[in-house]
C-alpha cells in the first residue's frame, strides 16, 4: 500500500497483491503497524475489505467441492456430502475469516482440478470447442495463480501436469486420431499448461515490481544494482555517479554474497594479534589479509592484486559502477579475496572476516565484489580528493537493470531465504497435523474470554485419514486381483476410481509429504490444502463402499443409517467448536475445559482458572 519493496520467503506476491487490492478498494492508506497479533485495528483499517477475498474464496470452495465430485462421475449425494464437509470444517472456516492466504490457495487448487476435469470431459464430447479451450486455459491460469499465492501451490500444479501427461500419453496411442490431430492436442496442452502459467507468473512479478518501487528495510539483502533501481535508499547516494571505474577512482566495495549480513570492504588502523603472512584467524585453511598505510614501505610483491570482471560482456568490457561483479586475485599467491562469513573477536570489533582463499573453487558470491559509491578525484591530497566530484559519464542503473534481471534475482533471494528456525509455541510437526494434536490461538478478547482458535473438526479429520488408508488398501487389492485377471469393478468404475484417487489421494500426498523435508517453522494451517483433498476423497470411499461392498439391500440400509449418524456427529462437533471458530461468545473456565482436546488446551485452562 505504501509502495515499499518487501521480500516474503513464503511465496510470490500475487496473494499479497490481492489482499492489497481489497484494502485499496476499501480506502486503506497503509498506515498501520502489523507488528502484534491480536492488536486492535485503528479506524483507518477497512477490516471488511481486507477480509473479503479470503472469505469469498473460502465460501466458493464449498460449491467447487460439489462440482469436482460431480465431474468425477459420482452421485449427487456424494457431491453434496463433500460440500457439507467443506462447509462444517472448523479450521477451514477460521482460516477463511481472517486476512490469511490459505483459503485463497485452496480456492485456486480446487479451481485448477475442477477446470481440468471439465476440460477432460469436454475432450470426450467436443474437442477444440470454445468450452474446451476455456477450461483448458483456465486450468493453466488457476495453476499459475496457486503458485503465485504460495510456493506450495506448485505441488498441485505438478499433480495436474502429471494427470494431464498420462492422458496425453493415452491420446498419442489413440489410432483413431491423425498425426496432425495428435500434434494439435499436444501443442494446445503445452501452450495452456506450460506457456500460460509461465507468462502469468512473470506478469505477477512485473506488476509487483512496478508497484513496490520504493526502498525499504528488505532491500538490504538485494544486490547493489537492485537497490539502486529503487527510489530512495542507495539510489539517493548513487544518483549521478560516474559509470566507468578508472585509475584514481575512489570507490566503496560491497560483497555480493551479503550473508550473514551486508558487508563492505573496510580496514582499521588496529593490527592483527600475530605477525603477518599467517593463516586467517578464524579460517585456518585461508590466508590472512591486511592493509597498510605507510607509503614509504616498499612491498610490491604483496601489494599487487589482479582484477577479474566476472560478468563482463566481452574482453573489451570495462569496470562499471554497481553493474560489474569483480574478483580480486592476489598476484603473488593467487589467493582470491573472500568474505568468510565469520565474525572476528572483540579485537576485530566483531566485524566479518575477510580472507584470501588460496584454492578457488569456481564462482561463488562470497568471492565477488561490486562498487557501490564511486567518484573521481584529481587532487593528490587525500582530504582534497574526498571533497571533489567529477562525473563525466552519468549512470542510470534503473535503465541498465532489466525486468528479467530483477525478476531472477528476486526469485533467487526468495527461494534461498531462510527462516530464523526458532521454535514457536504454536509450531508443530507434520505428524501432529494428522492426529490434530495441535492448535493455534489466533485471538483472545482483551476484556472477556471470547477467543478464536484454529482447531479442526476431529470427526472429519479422523474420518478423512481413515478414508485415505481404506482407499490405499482397496486400490492395491483391486490392482493385484486385476493382475490375476479378476475384475471386481466394471472398467468405467475402475477408471473413475483410479482418477479420483490420483486427484484426491494424490492431492493429499503431494501437499503433505513434502513438509517432512522442509527446514522451516511449521504450523497447523500448512496442512489445510492437503486436508481439502482428503475431504474430497472421503465421500468417494463412502459411495464406493455402499455401491460395491454392501452387496445386499440390508447392508446398504444399515450403511446409510450409519452415514446419517456420522454426518450428524460431524455437525454436532462443528456446533460445539463454533465459539472458538467465530469468537462471538464468552467462555467460562468450565466451558473451555469441556472443549479441551488433549493436552494442548492446558495452558488456556490455567489462564482462566
Amino acid at each position: 500500500m505504501k509502495r515499499i519493496f518487501f521480500l516474503d520467503g513464503s511465496g510470490p506476491p500475487f496473494g499479497h497483491m490481492l489482499l492489497a487490492l481489497g484494502g485499496y478498494l476499501g480506502g486503506f492508506d497503509g498506515n498501520f503497524l502489523w507488528n502484534r497479533i491480536g492488536a486492535e485495528y485503528s479506524s483507518n483499517v477497512p477490516v471488511w475489505s481486507l477480509r473479503l477475498l479470503p472469505a469469498l474464496t473460502g465460501a466458493l470452495s464449498v460449491p467447487m467441492a460439489y462440482q469436482i465430485l460431480s465431474e468425477l462421475g459420482f452421485s449427487h449425494c456424494a457431491a453434496m456430502g463433500a460440500a457439507l464437509l467443506m462447509l462444517i470444517e472448523n479450521a477451514l472456516i477460521t482460516q477463511s475469516r481472517l486476512m490469511l492466504l490459505e483459503s485463497v490457495l485452496i480456492f485456486f487448487n480446487l479451481l485448477a482440478v475442477l477446470s481440468y476435469l471439465k476440460f477432460s470431459n469436454s475432450q470426450k464430447q467436443r474437442p477444440f470447442s470454445p468450452s474446451w479451450w476455456f477450461w483448458l486455459t483456465l486450468t493453466g491460469v488457476a495453476c499459475s495463480c496457486a503458485v503465485g499465492v504460495k510456493y506450495v501451490g506448485v505441488f498441485t500444479y505438478l499433480l495436474v501436469l502429471a494427470v494431464a501427461g498420462v492422458h496425453a500419453w493415452h491420446l498419442i496411442g489413440d489410432r483413431s486420431l491423425s498425426n496432425v490431430s495428435v500434434l494439435c492436442h499436444l501443442l494446445a496442452r503445452a501452450a495452456a499448461l506450460l506457456v500460460v502459467p509461465a507468462a502469468m507468473y512473470l506478469l505477477f512479478f512485473y506488476v509487483h515490481l512496478s508497484l513496490v518501487y520504493r526502498s525499504g528495510p528488505h532491500d538490504q539483502i538485494m544486490s547493489s544494482a537492485f537497490q539502486a533501481s529503487l527510489e530512495g535508499g542507495l539510489a539517493r547516494i548513487t544518483q549521478g555517479q560516474p559509470l566507468e571505474v578508472a585509475y584514481g577512482s575512489q570507490v566503496t566495495l560491497k560483497n555480493v554474497f551479503g550473508k550473514p549480513v551486508p558487508c563492505w570492504l573496510h580496514s582499521h588502523q588496529s593490527t592483527y594479534p600475530m605477525m603477518h603472512d599467517v593463516a586467517a584467524p578464524l579460517s585456518p585453511h585461508s590466508q590472512e589479509v591486511s592493509c597498510y598505510v605507510d607509503y614509504n614501505v616498499s612491498m610490491p610483491s604483496q601489494n599487487l592484486w589482479r582484477l577479474d570482471i566476472v560478468n563482463r560482456d566481452s574482453d573489451a568490457g570495462v569496470w562499471k559502477t554497481i553493474l560489474s561483479e569483480v574478483r580480486l586475485v592476489h598476484v603473488n599467491t593467487s589467493a582470491v579475496l573472500k568474505l568468510s562469513g565469520a565474525h572476528l573477536p572483540d579485537w576485530g570489533f566483531r566485524q566479518l572476516e575477510v580472507v584470501g582463499e588460496k584454492l578457488s573453487r569456481g564462482y561463488h558470491e562470497s568471492t565477488v565484489w561490486n562498487v557501490e559509491e564511486h567518484r573521481y578525484g584529481k587532487s593528490q591530497e587525500q582530504e582534497e580528493r574526498e571533497v571533489e566530484l567529477h562525473s563525466p559519464t552519468q549512470m542510470d542503473v534503473h535503465r541498465n537493470l532489466s525486468f528479467l534481471a530483477r525478476f531472477l534475482e528476486l526469485q533467487w533471494r526468495m527461494l534461498t531465504a531462510k527462516s530464523d528456525g526458532s521454535e514457536h509455541k504454536y509450531s508443530s510437526s507434520p505428524l501432529d497435523w494428522v492426529t490434530l494434536d495441535t492448535s493455534i490461538a489466533y485471538w483472545l478478547h482483551p476484556r472477556t474470554s471470547a477467543q478464536i482458535h484454529l482447531l479442526g473438526n476431529v470427526v472429519i479429520w479422523a474420518s478423512a485419514s481413515l478414508a485415505t488408508a481404506v482407499y490405499t488398501l482397496l486400490f492395491f487389492w483391486y490392482l493385484l486381483r486385476r493382475r490375476r485377471k479378476i475384475c471386481d469393478l466394471p472398467e468405467d468404475s475402475w477408471l473413475r476410481w483410479v482418477l479420483a484417487g490420483a486427484l484426491c489421494a494424490g492431492g493429499w500426498a503431494v501437499n503433505y509429504v513434502p513438509f517432512f523435508l522442509m527446514e522451516k517453522t511449521l504450523f497447523l494451517y500448512h496442512y489445510l490444502p492437503a486436508l481439502t483433498f482428503q475431504i474430497l476423497l472421503l465421500p468417494v470411499v463412502l459411495q464406493h463402499i455402499s455401491d460395491h461392498l454392501c452387496r445386499t439391500q440390508l447392508l446398504r440400509s444399515l450403511f446409510s443409517a450409519l452415514l446419517v449418524a456420522w454426518y450428524s456427529c460431524a455437525c454436532h462437533v462443528f456446533n460445539t467448536l463454533r465459539p472458538l471458530t467465530y469468537g462471538d461468545k464468552s467462555l467460562s473456565p468450565s466451558e473451555l475445559k469441556a472443549l479441551r482436546w488433549k493436552d494442548s488446551w492446558d495452558i488456556l485452562i490455567r489462564k482462566y482458572q
